[in-house]
């Protein structure tokens, strides 16, 4: 009996969650066969056991691992309702470390587009390398390119992630380097989408109503700004967390400086395209 492509990909999830869950020592149902109609049951799907087992990959390094407790990446995957077999664009990725995490939460049915642009590489490059090499993430490839042309053809995504992310839009680099219009780049993420697929923002929180030059000048962006520009482009707010919220955190302080680097306040929110 031949499966459609929306049974299989059922099939998989259904399957990944129950082999995470059985690694964590608890019981779960098999997935019912599709019908003689070929189409499968609904089925939920289980993304704190898919998030889970992509934190416990044992090919992750000692490294990465050590950011987990401030980065909460369990929390952030599920967030993201990361699948397998997921075709996933990681914009700015840097040195790859939610790349990994992605990669093995899709799987080896899935991908993941590691985005950075080119000038980028100065400071993640010798990173990048080391977390490539030897064919490590085989799913995995890169793309360098500005965030107003993003490398996938038309609806062909179903998750695309910016984490710490689109303040960098508003930021200026000293060698001029031109990283890519906004408005043009929110439509660029919208085109590479399927329909119903979602994008995801994490980002460094600004004071309510501050500039848009704060992206350059202490790296941060008031939420609004990022909600008006994609539902701008087309977009649906599905989601809003408060997962990496620090009240601590006066929102006024260069994300760099040490008093405050590494616990930001910071929102995520997961948009949908109709």
């Amino acid at each position: 009996m031949m499966l459609n492509r929306k049974s299989l990909k059922v099939l998989l999830v259904a399957g990944a969650a129950s082999l995470a869950l059985v690694a964590c020592g608890e019981k779960t149902a098999l997935p019912e066969a599709p019908d003689a109609a070929g189409a499968a049951p609904a089925a939920s799907v289980d993304y704190d056991a898919i998030a889970a087992a992509a934190v416990a990959n044992p090919a992750r390094s000692e490294a990465d691992r050590a950011s987990d407790e401030r980065r909460k990446p369990a929390i952030a995957l599920a967030f993201m309702q990361v699948e397998p077999g997921d075709a996933v664009f990681d914009m700015e990725a840097g040195g790859g470390w939610y790349t990994e995490l992605l990669s093995h939460a899709v799987g080896e049915n899935g991908s993941v587009v590691m985005q950075n642009p080119e000038g980028f590489l100065a400071f993640v490059g010798d990173e990048i390398n080391a977390r490539l090499a030897d064919g490590r993430l085989t799913n995995v490839r890169q793309s360098l390119s500005i965030f107003d042309d993003l490398d996938a053809p038309d609806g062909s995504i179903d998750l695309v992630t910016w984490v710490q992310g689109p303040h960098e839009l508003y930021y200026t680099p000293e060698d001029g380097t031109f990283l890519g219009d906004p408005f043009k780049s929110y439509a660029e993420i919208f085109r590479i989408l399927k329909p119903g697929g979602a994008f995801v923002v994490i980002d460094h929180s600004a004071v309510p109503g501050s500039p848009e030059t704060t992206g350059n000048e202490i790296h941060r962006i008031d939420r609004s700004i990022v909600v008006d520009m994609a539902e701008g482009a087309g977009f649906m707010l599905d989601a809003d967390s408060g997962f990496l919220a620090n009240p601590d955190d006066a929102r006024t302080t260069n994300v760099f400086d040490p008093a405050i680097r590494g616990h930001t306040d910071q929102f995520a929110l997961r948009f949908k395209k109709p």
